[in-house]
C-alpha cells in the first residue's frame, strides 16, 4: 500500500483549491473522529452503507459541514480512504498556513505553565504596559538627565587614548 502522505496529497491540494474560506477546523474535526479505530472497522464492514458512514461520521462531529467539506468526506468514504483523513487534514493545514505566511511553533519552557497554561510576564506591568523596573529606569534617567539613544554626538574614543599615552608626571613615555 502507498505512503498515507502519497495518498493524502491529491485531497489536500484539491480540498484547498475548492475552499472558499479556511476550514482547518473542520478538517480536523474530520480527522479526530477518523483516527478512532472503531470508526474505521465500522467503514470498512461490507454490510454497512457509504451513507450510512457518512451519517455516523457527520453526527459525531457535531459541527455543521461546509458543502467542500462534504463533498470531501463523500469522496474519502467511497474510495475507502478514510485511514488517510488524518494525514489529509495536516497537509491541509500546512497548505493554509503557506499561503497566509504563518507556521505553527511549540513552546518549550524550563518554567512552570502545563499544557493550555499561558506564561505568566516576570514583571507586574501597569496601565500603561510598563513594569516597575521600566518607571524606575526611565525615572532615574530624566533626573540624571541621561540621553536616548540617537541623540547627541557620536561616543567616540579619541580621548581616552592619548591620556593613557601621555606620561604621568615624573614618568618616562611609552612611546
Amino acid at each position: 500500500m502507498a505512503e498515507l502522505a502519497t495518498i493524502a496529497r491529491p485531497y489536500a491540494e484539491a480540498l484547498f483549491k475548492a475552499a472558499r474560506g479556511d476550514l482547518s477546523a473542520e478538517v480536523a474535526a474530520l480527522a479526530d473522529v477518523a483516527k478512532h479505530e472503531q470508526l474505521r472497522q465500522f467503514a470498512d464492514n461490507p454490510k454497512v452503507s457509504r451513507d450510512q458512514v457518512y451519517a455516523v461520521i457527520a453526527d459525531v462531529v457535531k459541527t455543521p459541514l461546509s458543502p467542500a467539506a462534504q463533498n470531501l468526506l463523500h469522496a474519502i468514504i467511497d474510495n475507502g480512504r478514510l485511514a488517510a483523513l488524518p494525514e489529509i487534514a495536516a497537509q491541509y493545514h500546512a497548505l493554509v498556513n503557506a499561503q497566509s505566511g504563518v507556521s505553527d511553533a511549540k513552546v518549550y519552557s524550563a518554567f512552570g505553565g502545563g499544557a493550555g497554561e499561558a506564561l505568566r510576564p516576570q514583571a507586574q506591568r501597569d496601565g500603561r504596559g510598563r513594569s516597575r523596573t521600566d518607571r524606575w529606569h526611565s525615572r532615574r534617567g530624566r533626573r540624571r538627565g541621561a540621553r536616548h539613544l540617537g541623540e547627541g554626538p557620536p561616543a567616540t574614543d579619541e580621548g581616552r587614548s592619548d591620556r593613557l599615552m601621555a606620561a604621568r608626571p615624573g614618568e618616562k613615555s611609552c612611546n
